[in-house]
């Protein structure tokens, strides 16, 4: 197999991630460093930054309540990084990103193959969040965030909006752009000072407190695979 999808598939990283290292030269098999789009086979020794992989990795699937001040990232110098917060057995990674000041639901795994298909924005999975922004907002504001906002030179999809309170929304988006909603509310002259996500595709942070994971139901799982076409067997 390639370089790449041993990663994925060892639970070690996203293939993006994973061609990153390999062009740094951070990869070996065998001894010698790695290049893109080399081939892996079950006798060859890999290596990352001299430690060697090893093989074998049951499938996870959690999903995390992140607290203001975590950093997603799996650099593990970054003070709260969000795997040494969690602390896993196995070697996890998230699914996507929720910035530092934003709070909520996040899904990790050590199966890299699941990422782009949860991530691809062609795929129109739902993400659900509450918001608060520092003023007042009008209906006008609805229903321009709804109908798209233009951020780093390009529209942004159309999305559903909901008032729960004069400075408070609900917000559902298919598509997550670096800092989306905090730049389309910017754009638009309004400052977020509260983002919550609550809901990734069918998968609710109901119950989870604060800091606090854990495994995917059956259920959750079963729904996970159906929706992006994979056997019901993929989580064995």
């Amino acid at each position: 197999m390639r370089i790449n999808k041993f990663f994925t598939e060892q639970g070690l990283c996203s293939r993006r991630e994973a061609d990153r290292l390999v062009a740094e030269g951070r990869v070996t098999i065998n001894g010698v460093v790695a290049k893109l789009g080399d081939q892996v086979s079950p006798q060859d020794i890999v290596a990352r930054d001299g430690t060697i992989l090893q093989r074998g990795n049951r499938a996870v699937y959690i999903k995390y309540h992140k607290p203001v001040g975590v950093t997603t990232t799996t650099e593990l110098h970054v003070p709260r990084n969000i795997i040494s917060e969690i602390n896993h057995r196995e070697r996890i990674f998230p699914i996507g990103r929720l910035d530092k000041d934003s709070s909520g639901l996040i899904l990790l795994t050590n199966d890299g193959d699941i990422v782009n298909e949860i991530l691809r924005v062609e795929h129109g999975h739902e993400r659900e969040y509450r918001v608060e922004v520092d003023r007042e907002f009008d209906g006008s504001f609805l229903s321009r965030m709804a109908e798209g906002v233009v951020i780093l030179g390009e529209r942004t999809r159309p999305c559903l909006m909901a008032r729960v309170g004069p400075r408070r929304f609900r917000i559902i988006l298919t598509e997550g752009r670096n800092r989306q909603i905090r730049r389309m509310c910017q754009a638009l002259g309004y400052r977020v000072v509260s983002l919550h996500r609550v809901r990734i595709m069918h998968i609710t942070i109901e119950g989870l407190h604060a800091g606090q994971w854990v495994d995917l139901s059956q259920e959750e799982r079963r729904r996970l695979f159906q929706a992006l076409g994979r056997p019901p067997d993929s989580s064995v």
